[in-house]
């Protein structure tokens, strides 16, 4: 009667490699993530000296692989340990913690949509930062170089975002040969150059503005990225969407998981 009431509940071995499967590689692009961050921090010297992270004026882009990374790292851990070692306080662990980042991403979604001119607010000031800080570390100037590029902008607002950098700005008191250009970025690119012109927006500002349109794009990149959001709005849905349901695949799994394995005990001890 014992041996039948022990078979009646047992742990499943599918969902339970799965989920180790499943872990172990997001564990190990965790530590990629962070192994990553902590090269390109070493490279720019903050390893040896801690008190240089306060010394940029803008956003260091490396902080998004060690957040993200070490968030990877947590979770896969978690993930892991507890499917192969059967351990109901990890697996708990998991899915809680994996519930949280599923609700604030849906509290962030809630409220991008419903103050949407806060936010836009909130990425003007963030870029502007940005742009002040542009020479002071090479990670930052080449996610802004990136988000120019890509979207085919330059600055928050326009070109003139620019004059708010000691390097670009067109006061007389500036001595740099950037004054009152933009970075190579913000040009248009002409398909027969193969070799970057580095040096296609100096004083490019200092022109009227119908002849800037020759040389530099003039859209802000706050507004090309609402328009790229309004164009690929299925895709990004999709995205998050396809996101949300793995969160939620996982955190069900973990839950049926720690439910076999409580069963499974407690069969135990009434045998």
């Amino acid at each position: 009667m014992s041996g039948k009431q022990f078979k009646g509940h047992e742990v499943s071995c599918c969902i339970k490699y799965f989920i180790f499967g499943f872990n172990i590689i997001f564990w190990l692009l965790g530590v990629a993530f962070l192994g990553i961050g902590l090269w390109a921090w070493n490279e720019k010297g903050v390893l040896s000296n801690i008190s240089s992270i306060t010394d940029l004026g803008g956003f260091d882009p490396v902080w998004l692989f060690l957040v993200t990374g070490g968030v990877m790292f947590i979770l896969g851990f978690a993930g892991c340990i507890g499917a192969l070692r059967e351990n109901t306080f990890l697996l708990k662990f998991f899915s809680v913690f994996l519930g949280i980042i599923f609700f604030l991403e849906l509290t962030a979604g809630v409220l991008a949509f419903t103050f949407k001119d806060w936010i836009k607010d909130q990425l003007n000031f963030f870029i502007n930062n940005n742009i002040r800080a542009y020479r002071d570390d090479i990670d930052l100037q080449n996610l802004i170089d990136f988000t120019q590029e890509y979207w085919d902008c330059c600055g928050a607002f326009g070109a003139d975002d620019w004059n708010l950098n000691i390097y670009f700005n067109c006061t007389d008191t500036n001595p740099s040969r950037e004054k009152c250009g933009v970075p190579f970025s913000c040009c248009t690119k002409d398909p027969a150059e193969d070799v970057i012109n580095t040096q296609c927006g100096y004083d490019v500002r200092a022109k009227a503005d119908v002849e800037q349109k020759t040389y530099i794009h003039v859209k802000g990149c706050v507004p090309q990225f609402e328009k790229w959001l309004q164009d690929n709005l299925t895709v990004v849905a999709g995205i998050f969407i396809g996101v949300a349901l793995l969160q939620i695949f996982g955190i069900c799994l973990a839950q049926n998981l720690v439910s076999d394995i409580e069963a499974v005990r407690a069969s135990c001890l009434f045998t």
